[in-house]
């Protein structure tokens, strides 16, 4: 991992904490949720406050997530907003404490000035034992206060003052008085500087968990479904009643994906989507499966350029890739035009040739995208971090370097900019129009021009591969 980290491709963006006064305060707040007091006086935190130096120095990895049912978050300044959250076992985490700050940004950096903020992530599920509990996460209550309470102080000098200029003889209670003075020596002038916090309240219709073996839960598409990386598990729950009217699917049952896609049109071709260089997307993703192809292999791809992975490509015989052969007959499609190749959910080229459609589950599906075509390392770095560092474990020193290289070379230097063109802008939040999918309608049976229109219906058979998105 050490190339990863020099490169800034792992902990990068993390917040550096070397001053007294700021470990000092991290160990009030620390105190407070842990029970424990950090000795180091130099460590790095993420978006939420968690140190993995600071893991590590007490044994416990997960000292603001304890059990995985109550995140808590520490906050030293506004800037962590910029930073990565490490250990997330909920994906739209990141994003809704990143909208917390924005929206208390001024309060905050007025309180992270004087004291660390702490403050927790309320999914209101006291408990998570079955994936059928994963349904009722439907709201995340964000709240926070600093560790000398200085908000909860603020609430009750601004009451008190409510109640002196309220009563009659307020300006004769000399306790009353008495209380607001010394209140207003904790918390100070609250008329001029008023402290509030906006406890945000915040919808989850999808997200990944953790949990489970890992489990995507689609709730705003026309038809929900929870798609399981542990097959096993998927079928021990189909018979709960508590999960009638959503969808299980393995995560490697490509073709009831690959139906489910089409059906709720959440996937679109990438060569023919709005806005995207398809033939330039088609060569990258060809560059990365030959590199992990040749690597695998023990061919030598040289410098890795393009030249020389076509060279390697020639080298390989009957070991080249299956997926080569559908993303070239679509690259020479997207150049040269002509008929369109005929690729159904059965062929491994199926999946690296299509990207999320605009909808508001787009990024869960292009992440779940990166676990159907793993070889498109951009994008599993870009979506799914904490799958890439388990892949990058077990791949070949060759393979390492290039794709540190390509990410720090490619993908460093612009993020929104290549996040953009893979994977398009930000979705509009309306529902999607009522149409059988993202490539139109098609006849059931013999040759299609895409998504067959029988998908809808559920009478496809759950063993016969659709064609799509492209037809034939």
């Amino acid at each position: 991992m050490k190339r990863l980290i020099e490169k800034g491709l792992m902990f990068g963006n993390l917040i550096r904490v070397d001053s007294p006064a700021w470990v000092a305060r991290y160990n009030r707040a620390l105190k407070l949720v842990a029970g424990r007091e950090t000795a180091l006086s130099e460590f790095h935190i993420d978006l939420a406050g968690y140190s993995p130096e600071i893991g590590d120095e007490i044994g416990d990895m997960d000292y603001l997530n304890p059990a995985g049912a109550h995140r808590q978050f520490i906050l030293l300044t506004t800037e962590q907003k910029t930073a990565p959250l490490l250990n997330a076992d909920l994906s739209v985490l990141r994003d809704l404490l990143q909208l917390f700050i924005r929206e208390n940004e001024s309060q905050l950096f007025s309180l992270t000035a004087r004291d660390a903020v702490l403050g927790e992530m309320d999914d209101r599920v006291w408990q998570v034992s079955a994936p059928a509990d994963l349904l009722q996460i439907g709201r995340i209550r964000i709240s926070a206060d600093t560790t000398g309470n200085h908000v909860a102080g603020a609430d009750k000098l601004t009451a008190l003052i409510e109640r002196f200029r309220s009563e009659p003889d307020g300006w004769y209670d000399d306790v009353l008085i008495a209380r607001m003075i010394a209140q207003a020596k904790e918390t100070g002038d609250v008329i001029r500087n008023p402290i509030r916090l906006e406890a945000g309240d915040y919808e989850v219709p999808d997200f990944w968990t953790s949990q489970f073996g890992g489990v995507y839960v689609f709730r705003s598409p026309r038809e929900p479904a929870m798609i399981f990386r542990d097959a096993e598990l998927m079928a021990s729950a189909h018979d709960r009643p508590d999960l009638s009217g959503v969808k299980l699917i393995a995560l490697g049952d490509t073709n009831a994906i690959a139906m489910w896609l089409a059906r709720n049109a959440l996937a679109e071709p990438i060569v023919t989507a709005k806005g995207a260089d398809g033939a330039a997307i088609l060569r990258q993703k060809i560059d990365f499966i030959l590199v992990d192809a040749a690597t695998r292999l023990g061919i030598d791809t040289g410098d890795a350029t393009r030249s020389a992975l076509r060279r390697a490509a020639a080298r390989m015989g009957e070991g080249l890739p299956p997926e080569i052969r559908g993303l070239s007959a679509l690259l020479r499609y997207a150049e040269e035009g002509g008929a369109w190749p005929v690729i159904d959910s059965a062929d491994p080229a199926y999946f690296y040739a299509i990207r999320a459609a605009a909808t508001p589950a787009r990024e869960l599906v292009n992440q779940m995208l990166t676990e159907l075509a793993p070889h498109d390392v951009r994008a599993l770095f870009i979506l799914n971090k904490p799958l890439f560092y388990a892949a990058y474990q077990g791949w070949d020193e060759a393979k390492k370097d290039y794709v540190a290289n390509h990410l720090a070379r490619e993908y460093q230097i612009d993020k929104q900019g290549t996040r953009d063109a893979l994977f398009g802008a930000e979705p509009s939040m309306k529902e999607p129009p009522p149409i059988a999918g993202p490539w139109g309608k098609a006849r059931r049976g013999g040759t299609l021009s895409g998504a067959s229109a029988a998908l809808g219906t559920g009478r496809t058979p759950r063993d016969q591969p659709i064609r799509g998105p492209w037809g034939g």
